[in-house]
């Protein structure tokens, strides 16, 4: 299919996609690899948390979004890139056999300062299920070329296979979030993208083309295959809780673990540069706020700014992240 071009999007354009269903595999599978909280996992062990039921993952309904967005509005085409998330809500949550739709709205366009015959669309996407319930809301921008615009040429980069990672072996003591200290820093390690990982979850989630095949990725203005931005944020959801696992691990042999619980969403995501194949990437979460529920009593939630750096000491993804958490015992 032809990639899509400024010119396909006017303000005021909506577009409504295809529904999708999402199965209890597909979301158990996503939850292993990335974000295997209870409540994402298992029935049973799902009832004794706060979501109380199997819930997908808001990383999972996300990546799902894209996947609409690229065989709808996208007509199975590539864009040019994205650098970023403004906003995302989780609403509702995702729960075995919904079925998804998209719509899509054009809210904004404008053509680029730095690089002529290029513009960028802003759109606002929502998923729904088929109860009518909104389970998901984003607002987000991305590149495109305008028709006859010569293509930008490919950067000079190397992918290859990423080094060793060894998991670190530290841990620390998890506060309850009324004692947790603002501005408090924890690492959360490292995370390597290697080819085969990029290629599988571009398959499932985002086939893109400079995601899904070296030699179609080094044409692009990419230079070389690089995993999709959702792949990123799920390794980072990875990282946080194997870093919150051997946390919990080491505050249990001292006194109460404090729960963690979903997220409402969150703010200000920004795709800084590619994460080629080949790349290792740390990240790090920063407590920047608190406050207790009103409507959660026991519960509170913590706001965090989230960082990744690669393996040249470049940043790469940033996000600011709302997540519920146990108050107090």
């Amino acid at each position: 299919m032809p990639d899509p071009a400024v010119e396909d999007f006017s303000v005021g354009d909506v577009i409504v996609g295809a529904p999708l269903t999402v199965t209890r595999d597909d979301i158990v599978e996503f939850a292993k690899d990335f974000d295997f909280q209870p409540f994402h996992l298992d029935e049973t062990a799902a009832e004794s948390t706060f979501a109380g039921r199997l819930i997908g993952s808001g990383w999972h309904t996300a990546a799902l979004g894209m996947r609409l967005l690229q065989q709808g509005p996208f007509r199975g085409g590539s864009s040019l890139g994205a650098p970023g998330i403004d906003e995302l809500r989780w609403l509702a949550p995702v729960l075995p056999g919904d079925a998804l739709t998209l719509t899509y709205r054009v809210v904004g366009t404008r053509d680029s300062a730095s690089k002529p015959g290029l513009g960028f669309v802003t759109a606002s996407l929502a998923l729904d299920n088929q109860r009518g319930e909104t389970v998901l809301t984003q607002r987000f921008t991305f590149m495109l070329a305008r028709r006859g615009t010569d293509p930008l040429p490919p950067r000079p980069v190397e992918t290859g296979a990423p080094g060793p990672v060894t998991e670190p072996e530290d841990a620390e003591i998890l506060p309850f979030l009324k004692d947790a200290e603002i501005g408090s820093v924890r690492d959360l390690g490292a995370y390597p993208f290697s080819a085969e990982a990029i290629v599988a979850f571009a398959q499932a989630y985002d086939p893109q083309a400079f995601h899904l095949d070296h030699e179609a990725a080094k044409q692009t203005h990419f230079g070389g295959l690089c995993a999709s931005g959702w792949h990123t944020a799920a390794a980072y959801m990875n990282r946080l809780l194997t870093t919150r696992a051997r946390d919990a691990a080491y505050t249990a042999t001292r006194g109460p673990v404090p729960e963690a619980g979903p997220s409402p969403g969150f703010k200000s995501l920004r795709w800084l540069k590619p994460v080629y194949a080949g790349d290792t990437v740390r990240f790090s979460t920063r407590l920047t706020d608190k406050r207790a529920s009103a409507s959660r009593p026991g519960w509170g939630l913590a706001f965090a700014r989230n960082t990744g750096v690669n393996q040249r000491g470049e940043p790469v993804f940033a996000f600011d992240s709302a997540v519920f958490h146990r108050w107090e015992p």
